[in-house]
């Protein structure tokens, strides 16, 4: 029987892993900059979180989710989104006591939804999020955007917009949703299943549509933006005048509305502009989230969050030609010649390790010249060569790989010798 890799999932081998490894550092140096600090929750969790934060009307959570029912007759889910764990881990871990607010989280780890596989795009994908939890304050979002801004640039993309727009409070979508309903129910019919059915539950969402998004219907709705109250529109006008004080540029878009409940006021996308990316740009999206909180049982703790996929990003740096220099793979290669020979090495090899020198040997038992092509191949910096006169001799030969220059060097001195040769 042939076992592949599930559908939607992917293997990351040696050969891409590195690059991971350089977008992890640097997803957390500039968390460390910010003073956000890491949080990791379980990849499950009760069903009923992501029914009661994420939506019930949603895509994630009518068509995407993971679910299954363990031994105890329990429903649980494997995490679809970052957000409503996080939430859920400051309420019953009661952080919200902590002295200093807003608490300052990121997360990053695997996620999983059911859906077409496309590029850039999978079932199980790696998302990075971050959170800031209880602080009404607009100049924490602008602080929440301006992370995102500057973690693309620091991998080297330039590329990327700022999308923003408002979805004001309560009251004002309570007035939005209201249009939005005489506005579609007189030609509900023409519209998808899907948004039939979200007219009366959820019409917000109809906007969101995949199907119907060119429909004239779409290009005529009533925007949130006329139904803003004041407050909300003078919440709105704070967030983007930090933006302009730090120099963040960005779009306005009245249809933007994000495809989770839970959001309300700001809401952003950050999008790829480069040629070739493909047709879903977005790359990284996100927005405040007042009453979260109280959804799941805990205190008023007004939050606001974002998620990105690293798999998009990587995605991103390919389209637009970014790359990572890629570090030379070892240090010094030990070649071999007979058994007597290759103990000397292994003991010399683990020598060299322990001084924090990256090291290799041959374990195939193959000729010097076969050894000497694997050393090429990972761009080796020097070559020890050992064989029996070496071990009677009480020395090896040392190869300088870049100029082909060789030297004899005693047992004694070979870890400092080629401590000093790296320098």
């Amino acid at each position: 029987m042939n076992f592949k890799v599930p559908r939607g999932t992917q293997d990351i081998l040696p050969s891409e892993s590195w690059k991971w490894q350089r977008v992890e550092s640097i997803i957390r140096d500039v968390c460390d900059k910010y003073r956000y600090k890491e949080i990791r929750t379980p990849i499950f969790e009760q069903t009923e979180l992501f029914q009661r934060t994420v939506g019930d009307t949603t895509d994630i959570v009518t068509k995407e989710m993971y679910t299954f029912t363990d031994r105890g007759n329990r429903s649980m889910t494997l995490r679809p989104e970052g957000t409503a764990p996080v939430v859920r881990s400051y309420v019953e871990n009661k952080m919200f006591g902590y002295a200093d607010q807003p608490v300052k989280l990121y997360y990053q780890g695997p996620m999983f939804r059911y859906e077409r596989q496309q590029a850039g795009r999978y079932r199980q994908f790696v998302q990075f999020g971050v959170e800031a939890i209880g602080s009404a304050d607009p100049a924490i979002d602008a602080e929440v955007i301006s992370l995102a801004m500057e973690l693309y640039k620091r991998v080297g993309l330039k590329d990327f917009k700022l999308v923003l727009n408002s979805l004001g409070d309560k009251e004002s979508r309570t007035a939005h949703r209201e249009a939005l309903i005489a506005h579609f129910k007189p030609n509900i019919e023409e519209l998808c299943g899907d948004c039939q059915a979200r007219l009366d539950k959820n019409p917000l969402r109809i906007l969101d549509c995949k199907v119907d998004r060119e429909h004239p219907l779409m290009k005529s709705a009533p925007s949130l933006a006329d139904f803003l109250n004041e407050e909300s529109a003078a919440y709105f006008a704070q967030v983007k005048a930090y933006l302009d004080d730090v120099g963040i540029t960005y779009e306005l878009d009245p249809n933007l509305v994000r495809g989770l409940d839970y959001y309300n006021h700001t809401a952003f996308e950050i999008m790829s502009t480069a040629s070739g990316f493909g047709a879903i740009t977005t790359l990284c999206g996100g927005g405040r989230y007042n009453g979260l909180a109280e959804e799941i049982g805990g205190p008023a703790s007004p939050g606001i969050g974002y998620g990105l996929s690293i798999e998009r990003l990587l995605l991103a740096m390919d389209a637009e030609g970014v790359a990572f220099a890629n570090d030379p793979e070892l240090d010094v290669y030990i070649v071999t010649l007979e058994e007597n020979a290759h103990r000397k090495g292994f003991k010399l090899l683990n020598e060299l390790r322990s001084a924090g020198i990256r090291a290799d040997m041959d374990y195939m038992d193959r000729k010097m010249k076969a050894q000497m092509k694997s050393a090429d191949r990972f761009d080796a910096k020097a070559v020890i060569v050992i064989g029996e006169d070496e071990v009677e001799a009480g020395n090896v030969q040392l190869k300088n790989m870049a100029d082909g220059s060789q030297e004899k060097v005693e047992d004694q001195n070979i870890v400092t010798t080629v401590q000093e040769k790296l320098k």
